[in-house]
């Protein structure tokens, strides 16, 4: 058995998963972390997963919230950061918050106390060697330029994103198709299309002049001074075209050429928003052109003025900031391994995840693939049908391609939802339809109990029921 360790760049909440994942399988680790040598921009200390945002790790319901399922399933895979998330609670409610420096410390402490990991304070300025032949990059969004750099010399000129342009992401079932209605504009058929492939929603004049003065009047967030104002033609916010003129959106995003209303073929509509479908399970369906800067809780009022959308549920919503991440549905295999380079993992937020906890996540799963490569064991990747599986299917295979907006990157990095598990029916109950919100709990319930029963399967632990015994 080979003990020759396998490298980890990165020493945030994905690396430190990562390192803590390798070393539990008794295989050594290196891990790499420039913090003490070079600063970024946003972090403060040198500690290793410190927190540089919020100190939530959001909803710890694991019945009906998808991130509060993937704490438990991180938990019963023997995630570092969920063990110090825990010893380092702060109230806040149904959410599992930390004490950002407690929680740091002690994943630092535990880091540098494990026999089998080793702690180098240094900046890794290229691609790792070739003589590391097994090894995970998990620099974050805050990736050092000059490895930013290597990554995407070697990975291709449209390989590696710096700034999210994220339009936002609606649950397939939340919109009203009594409004809306399927079509491509013109019909067309294009690459695997049926001239149907879009969701169209329409506005009248009136409707389009509100919907306007509403982006134009809604509070927008800033950048932060490091980040720069990254505009550019193909990924401006819906509001900045609104404030080019209140005709710009409707000769851009919102054209209703080529399109006629299935449920009013006479009328012609003023304004038409498009959504596509975002995922190969048709569960989600981005918003065709609205990346935005509007602050979250402006976004759902004003979006939701869209016809059609009155009740929509968001998975994610719009933005627009710097995040190095890779175009991974294109370059990573299963086990998150380039396909140009075998044994090179990447980890975290780089592979186009969002979230402390995702990243962590990632990192937990890149940590157990890049061990079980090491130790000749066959990798198995976990069911589509828990967190784990469900995230890692949206970064290396689940998302669809877009080909039709020449110059956009289609794959944008998202927090795990339920719109990306395999859809499930609330059961039924004998005497009892249920509707509404009683239904969509009980559905969420359905998937939960499932994605839980199928994780302990994959880790190879005892059914629930006899665990508990």
């Amino acid at each position: 058995m080979s003990t020759k360790p396998i490298h980890i760049i990165g020493g945030g909440l994905a690396g430190s998963e990562a390192a803590w994942q390798v070393a539990s399988a008794g295989v050594p680790v290196i891990l790499h972390e420039m913090r003490g040598v070079r600063g970024t921009d946003a972090h403060k200390t040198d500690g290793l997963a410190e927190l540089v945002c919020s100190n939530s790790f959001r909803s710890d319901d694991a019945e009906t919230n998808a991130v509060g399922l993937l704490h438990a399933e991180m938990r019963l895979a023997g995630s570092l950061i969920m063990s110090a998330g825990d010893a380092n609670q702060v109230p806040a409610g149904g959410a599992l918050a930390v004490d950002r420096d407690g929680f740091s410390n002690a994943v630092t402490a535990r880091l540098e106390a494990h026999p089998l990991i080793s702690i180098v304070r240094e900046e890794i300025t290229g691609l790792p060697p070739e003589d590391w032949d097994q090894t995970i990059i998990a620099t974050g969004p805050l990736t050092a330029p000059s490895l930013a750099e290597a990554i995407a010399a070697s990975t291709g000129a449209d390989a590696l994103a710096f700034f999210d342009a994220i339009a936002p992401i609606i649950h397939f079932d939340s919109i009203d198709m009594n409004v809306c209605w399927f079509q491509s504009r013109y019909d067309k058929v294009g690459p695997g299309g049926t001239g149907k492939d879009y969701i169209n929603c329409p506005m009248d004049k009136e409707q389009y002049d509100a919907f306007v003065q509403a982006l134009l009047d809604g509070q927008k967030t800033e950048f932060k001074e490091w980040e720069g104002t990254p505009y550019f033609d193909g990924c401006l916010p819906i509001e900045v075209m609104a404030e080019r003129g209140r005709e710009t959106l409707r000769h851009g995003p919102m054209k209703p050429m080529g399109l006629t209303n299935a449920h009013n073929p006479t009328v012609k509509a003023y304004a038409v928003v498009q959504l596509r479908q975002d995922n190969a399970l048709g569960t989600l369906y981005n918003m065709v052109g609205f990346q935005t800067k509007l602050k979250h809780g402006e976004q759902v009022n004003v979006l939701r003025m869209i016809p059609g959308l009155e009740n929509a549920e968001f998975a994610r919503l719009g933005g627009l900031h710097r995040n190095t991440y890779l175009n991974s549905p294109t370059l990573l295999d299963p086990t998150l391994q380039l396909t140009s380079r075998p044994g090179l993992r990447f980890a975290g937020q780089i592979t186009g995840c969002e979230g402390y906890v995702e990243s962590a996540a990632i990192g937990l799963l890149a940590g157990r693939f890049a061990a079980a490569q090491r130790l000749g064991h066959q990798i198995s990747t976990p069911p589509v049908t828990t967190a784990f599986g469900a995230l890692l299917n949206h970064i290396t295979g689940g998302h669809i391609v877009s080909n039709d907006e020449p110059g956009k990157r289609s794959f944008q990095p998202m927090n795990v939802n339920f719109g990306l598990f395999p859809v499930m029916e609330a059961p039924k109950v004998e005497g009892k339809r249920l509707r509404g919100k009683e239904k969509t709990v009980a559905k969420k319930k359905a998937m939960t109990a499932r994605a839980l029963v199928d994780c302990r399967a994959w880790l190879g632990l005892a059914p629930a029921a006899q665990a508990a015994e």
